[in-house]
């Protein structure tokens, strides 16, 4: 056997594979006709040095066109390691801000919630607030799921419910500049910056549901109230990180369904990695799985009971309060009490 040869032929893969690479991650980066020169010089020589590699050796020219590859290599990896995220872009309008927090005992502020009234994905009144809880009548939280790409990808988000009746949710979202769209791929190559956004359910729910038309579905979770303290608490202190110091988003590894679960492992360090942590789609599922949803009933009824779309839809016109339409129904969340006063009038 051809040991020389072998091993060439193994590094084939690797340099089509960093080929590939190199031309996305200029594709994404650069203008279109830079990306499209320079991308178009790297593939050249990428390609080439496969083929060489690729056959027996013996060209008199090999070796400078492997070194010329090997320093074209390092000059790329040089260039990458130059990306910088950055909080001094043109933003668009609905991640224009960043959450920032104060916690004092149970007494919670927070500067810049999103609360924008949402006629379409394209036509919002945009309102920032200062709002403040009380972490003392924190007493549960909701998965909610929204497809956006078929039944494999979704987004993930967590609502939190107060007992005087204020809900509180958070995104982790790629943070787009004006006229910029969302790319599955351009998040593996530095395209994004992220951000935590925290709003009431008429705007991060209800945008999804009615405005957007996705898919959306809503699931209680089983928690304690010191669980579901260190959980909200525990987004705070990513959304402040993010605040001083931003990050890229990424598709695989840092995205909506992977802080929860880095949250919730806090809390249970033998949560098991599972594929349904990258199929997003499927994390209810997983966290039915894990017990974290209502028990007692089979995971298809609870998701058919959790769609929220007709209710969330009907509470537009019917006037319906919002966060309590699209909840009827759903396993483990308690039909709401009916006040005395209101009794009193209904028997008139």
């Amino acid at each position: 056997m051809n040991w020389k040869r072998l091993v060439r032929g193994l590094l084939v893969l690797p340099v089509v594979a960093v080929t590939a690479w190199g031309a996305l991650a200029l594709w994404f980066q650069l203008a279109p006709a830079l990306a499209l020169a320079i991308g178009g010089a790297w593939t050249l020589l990428g390609l080439a040095m496969a083929q060489v590699l690729a056959r027996a050796p013996g060209w008199r020219h090999e070796r400078r066109l492997l070194l010329a590859g090997a320093l074209a290599a390092l000059a790329m990896l040089g260039w990458w390691q130059s990306l910088a995220p950055s909080h001094d872009r043109p933003w668009a309008d609905d991640v224009a801000r960043l959450l920032e927090s104060s916690v004092d005992g149970d007494r919670l502020e927070l500067r810049n919630v999103r609360a924008f009234e949402w006629r379409t994905e394209t036509d919002y009144t945009p309102r920032w607030e200062t709002r403040r809880y009380d972490l003392s009548r924190l007493e549960s939280a909701d998965l909610v799921l929204s497809y956006w790409m078929g039944p494999h990808i979704a987004h993930t988000l967590v609502s939190f419910g107060f007992s005087d009746g204020q809900r509180l949710v958070f995104s982790l979202e790629i943070r787009k500049e004006r006229n910029e769209e969302f790319s599955a791929i351009g998040g593996f190559f530095r395209k994004f910056e992220q951000v935590i956004v925290a709003s009431d359910e008429r705007d991060l729910i209800r945008t999804r549901s009615n405005a957007r038309g996705e898919q959306v579905y809503l699931y209680r979770l089983r928690a304690t109230p010191a669980q579901l303290r260190s959980v909200l608490l525990d987004y705070l202190a990513r959304a402040e990180r993010l605040r001083r110091q931003p990050e890229f988003y990424n598709t695989l590894t840092s995205n909506c369904t992977t802080i929860l679960f880095e949250l919730a492992r806090q809390i249970d360090p033998a949560l098991p990695l599972d594929y349904r942590l990258l199929a997003s789609g499927h994390f209810a599922e997983y966290a039915y799985d894990q017990g974290a949803l209502t028990p007692g009933l089979p995971y298809a009824v609870l998701r058919a009971r959790g769609h929220i779309n007709a209710r969330a839809q009907a509470s537009d016109t019917n006037a319906h309060d919002f966060s309590q339409a699209i909840r009827a129904g759903v396993p483990g969340i308690a039909a709401p009490t009916v006040p005395d006063q209101l009794l009193k009038i209904n028997r008139r």
